[in-house]
């Protein structure tokens, strides 16, 4: 009796909690056994900002097949690129068509709003979550990248201007270029170096042989 008491007070408390586990709220992090999201701002309005001025809705993807129009990239998000108005509120929906983890973070932002200057978005896998900012009224860049080891320099990085933006940052793909290029160096030796003479000697000769053998 006192089992079957027990096992029933169980079921109960486990059916009271798992839809707090569903989607655990700490602070300005909301988070699931699906994703992430940090600094969510659907409502305040940024010091320099009497009203939103406008309402856009972005899609935005991320995964490997994003990245085959671009030489020598593994990840990338679909585009690289928005542009909205001062002071515009922006309902993000973030996609990751991927098995693997990826992060949307979104850069400078103001402290006094998103802490530490940034929105951050993450699946742990394929799925979809969505969520809020309202932008300042300045004119800048801001930088959207995925934050985890290797996929921003494998080209998981966009721009999001305001008004325009302030400039271009650096490698974007498609956009800008690296501030640092990659470099393949060689290894020369002897042999090598002969092997380059040999071949620069041959090409040289090549017309004049074959215009003999006509």
């Amino acid at each position: 009796m006192f089992l079957t008491r027990f096992v029933i007070l169980g079921v109960l408390g486990l059916g009271a909690v798992m839809p707090a586990l569903a989607m655990m709220q700490h602070g300005n992090m909301s988070m699931d056994e699906h994703g992430m999201i940090m600094n969510a701002n659907p409502n305040n309005l940024p010091r320099d900002c009497e009203k939103i001025t406008e309402e856009v809705n972005i899609t935005i993807h991320a995964g490997q097949q994003y990245a085959s129009k671009f030489n020598g990239k593994m990840f990338a998000f679909d585009n690289q690129q928005w542009n909205v108005k001062p002071c515009a509120k922006i309902n993000i929906t973030f996609i990751n068509d991927d098995q693997i983890r990826h992060q949307l973070m979104i850069h400078g932002l103001p402290g006094y709003l998103y802490p530490e200057g940034m929105l951050h978005l993450e699946l742990y896998g394929k799925g979809e979550l969505q969520a809020s900012l309202i932008m300042p009224s300045q004119k800048k860049t801001y930088l959207v990248h995925c934050e985890l080891p290797q996929h921003a320099e494998k080209g998981m990085k966009a721009q999001l201007k305001v008004d325009g933006g302030d400039g271009d940052l650096p490698s974007i793909p498609g956009i800008s270029a690296a501030i640092k290029g990659d470099t393949y160096s060689v290894n020369w030796s002897n042999a090598s170096e002969g092997i380059l003479l040999l071949c620069l000697l041959a090409g040289i000769a090549a017309p004049f042989i074959v215009l003999k053998i006509k």
